[in-house]
């Protein structure tokens, strides 16, 4: 999902309705943390009919703040590594299980631009993670191309193909 082909609608729909499906047959609730998609995740998700059955909650948080409140990252995480890094993800999504009452999360941070970007962490720079109450958080980096669109979609994207597979898994 790296490569410059944007999601469609139709494909987002796609994704989420495989995500529904594993989270019905597992009877597992999903909770999602999200920064640079704004809610984008939640949408496709909850747009769906029936959703109430397995969504649980999104929460967005933009700033430093409201991730150290409504998620619990620390500080000094942000301090040391920044909003967009592995660490920071981690604790989003372990911090999503650990308020909510659901069996999943996904947690995404990143920089959709068109500015913010920098060297090191340039427009597209997107960390998502994974976490299943009772397992390991873990995440994985991206590096989408295009417009503050294309990169929110690719992300979308990501996040749903990923938690198929930890679904699966």
């Amino acid at each position: 999902m790296e490569s410059s082909s944007v999601p469609t609608d139709a494909q987002l729909r796609q994704l989420g309705e495989d995500v529904a499906a594993l989270m019905r047959e597992r009877k597992l609730m999903l909770v999602t943390a999200e920064s640079c998609t704004g809610g984008f995740i939640a949408k496709v998700l909850t747009d769906l009919p029936g959703s109430s059955a397995w969504f649980d909650a999104g929460v967005v948080t933009y700033s430093y703040e409201a991730k150290e409140a409504l998620l619990g990252v620390n500080p000094r995480t942000l301090e040391r590594t920044g909003a967009v890094s592995e660490e920071t993800v981690l604790e989003m999504v372990s911090g999503a299980l650990a308020r909510f009452g659901a069996g999943a999360a996904v947690a995404v941070t990143g920089i959709a631009g068109p500015s913010g970007g920098t060297e090191d962490k340039p427009v597209g720079t997107v960390w998502i993670g994974w976490k299943r109450r009772g397992g390991y958080a873990h995440a994985r980096l991206f590096h989408f191309q295009g417009d503050r669109d294309a990169i929110r979609r690719q992300t979308v994207a990501a996040a749903l193909a990923g938690l198929g597979k930890e679904l699966t898994a």
